[in-house]
């Protein structure tokens, strides 16, 4: 189990201090059903099954040994002597009538606030109160935590394959889920796992000596601005791209898996063409509404980030990382077109970014790279938007018997990058989660009831004959 923080882990804990409005954790809420009994969850029996299955070296037991990373040292991770899972997983209960507004208020609430860096850097709370009957796992990860092994350890600690598991088969298809999560949609290049939630570290930046962590975050930081100012060309700036507050504003959407496949079967592209393209018509009705003039956005492409270091070990330029929405095309087959043609082309020439944004990173150390990709995440200026497009599991999943209904997921904005789009697909669909500024962005229903209608836009074009 290592102990020191990779050069990614420094660096993301680096980014959150450096900006007061920047919250670095990656967050859900996984809404379930009613526990097919009709009784209540019971969050005992969940913090037994987590105190079960994490396992004594997880990082998740650990906490930092200091709160920040200091000019000259780093904190390192350390077991929590008062390490309790029952400070970690809490119980509460939604307003009202348990309805979307109050879930979304509550969610935005909860997003609102850091997680403490005196304790582990993880939480959940199971949230009842629902409408229906229905409740809720609310999970807030530092982003440190979700770009290695742990991020997925935890969550096979509070989900299981079937509604009365047994160990042995849990453990089982668990790892055939990773495995389908890796192999078939090529994200999961770090995740495996060994019994049920075992931490097999791994990854391109866990064997570097924490003496370089520091030297890496200086070249990291240098290397960085030098790209954002010298060779990458700025995106027009919108109302999206000022400074942010601390405050958030949630707002999800549910989509079909089969209608988004079948635009793609129609018209061509992939599934996250199809992401993309409803991205930029739900952005065009935004700036529309707002009585806005924009040609294009520049939005981040969904990948982890280190997948980006990896992707630019082998030789794929930094503006690989980003793709231009022709959010003034009014037509919405000839804009989808337009998105297909660019993700093509992304590692061309001509890749988004302008003429010099095309440089070659190849030959860096991977752990460098890694660090650079998470600084230009979260560099003011480079793009307008972040869309992070993630599969979760092919097949149901279950928590304490009930069957999970759906998924509400967040990924952190900060200065400058008042939205953030996730698109996480399970089972059967896929599940928009809207980031937003509680401040710039008043007006994030405009989006939330834009997705449903640019779909069907999509569903009812047809190729030029």
């Amino acid at each position: 189990m290592r102990s020191h923080l990779s050069p990614l882990d420094a660096t993301l804990l680096e980014i959150e201090e450096n900006d007061d409005c920047a919250h670095m954790q990656v967050g859900w809420a996984i809404v379930l059903d009613p526990p097919p009994d009709g009784g209540r969850p019971s969050v005992e029996r969940l913090r037994e099954q987590v105190r079960e299955r994490i396992e004594e070296t997880s990082l998740l037991r650990r906490r930092l040994s200091m709160p920040g990373v200091g000019q000259l040292s780093l904190p390192v991770w350390l077991p929590d002597p008062a390490f309790d899972v029952g400070q970690l997983i809490h119980r509460a209960r939604l307003p009202g009538a348990g309805g979307e507004a109050e879930l979304m208020g509550w969610l935005g609430d909860y997003f609102s606030q850091r997680l403490d860096r005196d304790r582990p850097l993880w939480e959940t709370t199971l949230l009842e109160g629902l409408e229906g009957g229905r409740w809720a796992l609310v999970c807030k990860v530092h982003h440190c935590l979700v770009d290695g092994i742990s991020g997925v350890n935890l969550v096979a600690a509070l989900l299981d394959a079937e509604p009365e598991p047994d160990p042995e088969e849990t453990a089982k298809k668990l790892a055939a889920m990773v495995t389908w999560f890796s192999e078939e949609e090529k994200r999961g290049a770090l995740m495996s796992l060994r019994g049920v939630v075992g931490e097999a570290i791994g990854g391109i930046d866990a064997a570097v000596h924490p003496h370089k962590v520091l030297e890496i975050l200086a070249q990291s930081r240098s290397m960085a601005e030098t790209l954002a100012h010298d060779e990458l060309a700025a995106p027009p700036h919108t109302s999206l791209n000022e400074p942010i507050g601390a405050g958030r504003r949630l707002a999800a959407v549910e989509v079909p898996l089969e209608e988004m496949k079948r635009v793609k079967r129609e018209l061509g592209g992939t599934v996250e063409d199809v992401t993309l393209a409803l991205t930029a018509a739900d952005l065009r009705r935004l700036f529309e509404h707002r009585g806005e003039k924009v040609d294009r956005v520049r939005v981040l492409l969904p990948v982890s980030l280190p997948q980006a270091g990896e992707a630019l070990v082998r030789g794929e330029s930094v503006s690989s990382l980003f793709a231009d929405l022709p959010v003034s095309e009014p037509d919405p087959l000839l804009r989808y077109q337009k998105i297909v043609a660019a993700t093509e082309g992304l590692k061309g020439d001509d890749a988004a970014g302008g003429a010099e944004g095309g440089v070659q990173l190849a030959g860096l150390a991977p752990s460098l790279l890694q660090s650079v990709v998470a600084r230009l995440a979260f560099t003011p200026g480079l793009f307008n938007v972040t869309l992070t497009n993630l599969s979760i599991s092919p097949i149901p999943l279950y928590s304490l018997t009930a069957p999970v209904h759906g998924i509400v997921p967040l990924v952190p904005i900060c200065t400058g990058y008042a939205l953030a789009v996730t698109a996480i697909t399970y089972n059967e669909g896929i599940y928009f989660g809207l980031n937003a500024d509680r401040r710039s962005v008043p007006d994030l229903e405009v989006m939330r009831d834009g997705i449903e209608d640019a779909l069907a836009e999509l569903q009812t074009v047809s190729p030029a004959i």
